[in-house]
C-alpha cells in the first residue's frame, strides 16, 4: 500500500506540473509574434505587480544580458516602455531580439523614426527574424506606408509562411489600417 501511495503521489505531482505547463501555454496567445523569455526566479509573480518588479530588481550594468532582456521584454509587452528601455539599452550584446524590443518600446513611445534603424539593425543581424519584420511593418503603417508594410509581410511569408504568428499579426494590422483608411 505504501508503494501504491508513493506512485499516486508521484502521479499527482506530475498532474500538477502538467496542469501548470498547460496553463502557462494557454496564457500565451496562439498568434503571439514570439515567446517571451522565462525566469524561474521571477515568473511566479504576475508581471504587472510590485513583487515581480522587486524580483527583477533595478537595471544595472552588473546584470547579465539575459536578465536585462527578460525584464525589458516583459516591461515593454506590458506598456512600460520607458522602464523597458532602461533595461534593454544596458545589454552589452545587442542581438536581434534586444534591438527589436528597443525599437518596439521606442516606437510605442511615439518615436517611430528613431525605431526604424533599430529594426533594420536587427534584420542585418538576422534577416529571418520575423518578429523584427512584423514590427518594422507596423512602423511603416504608423508612417502611412502600407505598401512597405505589405513588402515586409511578403518577406515574412517567404521566410516562415502565411501561418507564422508574425505574418498573421502583421496581416491583421494591415487589414485594420486599410479598413480605417476606407472610412
Amino acid at each position: 500500500m505504501t508503494a501504491y501511495r508513493g506512485s499516486a503521489g508521484r502521479f499527482g505531482a506530475a498532474r500538477v506540473i502538467l496542469g501548470a505547463c498547460l496553463a502557462a501555454a494557454a496564457a500565451v496567445p496562439a498568434s503571439a509574434k514570439d515567446t517571451g523569455p522565462l525566469s524561474a526566479r521571477c515568473d511566479g509573480f504576475a508581471k504587472d505587480t510590485a513583487a515581480w518588479t522587486a524580483c527583477v530588481g533595478q537595471p544595472a550594468l552588473a546584470m547579465a544580458d539575459a536578465e536585462l532582456f527578460y525584464a525589458g521584454y516583459w516591461l515593454a509587452k506590458n506598456g512600460r516602455y520607458e522602464e523597458a528601455l532602461g533595461y534593454l539599452t544596458l545589454a552589452r550584446e545587442k542581438d536581434e531580439r534586444v534591438l527589436t524590443y528597443i525599437g518596439f518600446a521606442t516606437r510605442k513611445l511615439g518615436r517611430v523614426e528613431e525605431a526604424m534603424p533599430l529594426y533594420h539593425a536587427a534584420l542585418a543581424r538576422n534577416p529571418d527574424y520575423a518578429v523584427a519584420r512584423a514590427y518594422l511593418g507596423e512602423a511603416f503603417l504608423a508612417r502611412g506606408e502600407a505598401d512597405l508594410a505589405r513588402a515586409e509581410l511578403s518577406e515574412i511569408a517567404s521566410r516562415c509562411g502565411v501561418t507564422c504568428p508574425a505574418y498573421v499579426d502583421l496581416d491583421g494590422h494591415i487589414r485594420d489600417f486599410e479598413t480605417r483608411a476606407r472610412l
